[in-house]
C-alpha cells in the first residue's frame, strides 16, 4: 500500500510541472500574442484553453488516485464554478477582480464561450496526459 502511494509521486510532480509550463504559456501568450501578430481570437481564446488545461493539470496533481474521467468531471465543475462567479458581484470580489491576480484567475466577465474554451482544454490535456503516461 505504502509502494503504491510513492509511485503516484512522479506522476504528480510531473503534473505539477506541466501546469508550471502551462501557466508560463498563457503569460506568455497574454503578454506578447498581439506582440508577434497572433489574431485576437488565438489571444483572448487560447488563453481560456491553457486556463482549462491548467485547472485539469492541477485536479490531476491534488488528487492523483481519481481515473481521468474523474479529474475530468472534477475539473470541469471547477472551471464552470468560477466562470459561474463572474455573475456574482459584491464590492469585495469586484475589488479583488480588479486586480491583475483577481483577472488572470476568476475574470471580470461571463461568456459561454469561455466555458467551451476550459472545456476543450481540460480534454485536449487529459488526452495528451493519458497518451504521454501510457509510452
Amino acid at each position: 500500500m505504502i509502494e503504491d502511494r510513492h509511485a503516484i509521486y512522479p506522476r504528480r510532480i510531473g503534473l505539477m510541472i506541466a501546469a508550471c509550463g502551462v501557466i508560463l504559456a498563457g503569460l506568455v501568450l497574454r503578454r506578447y500574442g498581439y506582440a508577434i501578430g497572433l489574431p485576437f481570437f488565438v489571444v483572448k481564446y487560447g488563453g481560456s484553453v491553457l486556463w482549462g488545461s491548467m485547472v485539469y493539470l492541477l485536479v490531476a496533481s491534488i488528487l492523483p488516485s481519481r481515473t481521468v474521467r474523474g479529474a475530468v468531471i472534477v475539473a470541469c465543475l471547477a472551471a464552470v464554478a468560477v466562470e459561474l462567479v463572474r455573475l456574482i458581484h459584491f464590492p469585495a470580489l469586484d475589488a479583488f477582480r480588479a486586480t491583475s491576480a483577481g483577472a488572470l484567475l476568476l475574470g471580470r466577465v461571463f461568456s459561454l464561450w469561455n466555458i467551451a474554451c476550459y472545456v476543450a482544454g481540460i480534454g485536449m490535456a487529459a488526452l495528451i496526459g493519458t497518451r504521454l503516461w501510457q509510452t
